[in-house]
């Protein structure tokens, strides 16, 4: 165990940090931006009628709300990295890696659009902050990774 304060120490408490602000801007996100107003508003931009979107909505949102809750609970287990085990290091890694890609295509382009018109500029805000956070400290921790060969326990 290495000590307070260490580089390696300071990495997992930096870990757990995003990992609970990730995790509170996934439910911001999921839950407050995204409604189904926001999806129906995306939908017409997409070109459905007004009927058609208001019949796909609902479901759109419970698959978009599943994959949220998993993004919240991988985010959650991210502050065990405050415990050190390898494992933790590899999940961060796959959770903040897959969330980075979100606005690389995953998450369709006109969403963010409807979350401006429905909320401003602020309706951009979580997004921005956990998955351009999530591609930051995946370059972080990938950086240290491949200096080092280790993760944060075999320090």
């Amino acid at each position: 165990m290495e000590k307070r304060g260490t580089a390696v120490g300071r990495l997992r408490v930096l870990t757990a940090l995003c990992s609970a602000v990730f995790a509170v801007g996934t439910v911001l996100h999921g839950w407050f931006v995204v409604t189904p107003d926001t999806l129906e508003a995306m939908m017409r931009m997409s070109g459905r009628t007004a009927a058609q979107a208001a019949a796909e909505a609902p479901g759109f949102l419970v698959g978009f709300r599943v994959v949220a809750a998993a993004y919240v609970v991988g985010n959650a287990l991210g502050l065990l990295a405050l415990r050190g085990w390898p494992w933790t290091f590899w999940l961060v890694v796959l959770v903040n890696a897959t969330q980075a890609a979100g606005p690389l295509g995953l998450i369709p382009p006109v969403l963010y659009r409807a979350a401006v018109e429905a909320h401003g500029p602020v309706g951009l805000l979580p997004t921005v902050v956990t998955d351009g956070g999530a591609l930051v400290l995946v370059v972080v921790l990938v950086t240290r990774f491949l200096r080092t060969r280790a993760t944060w326990a075999r320090a």
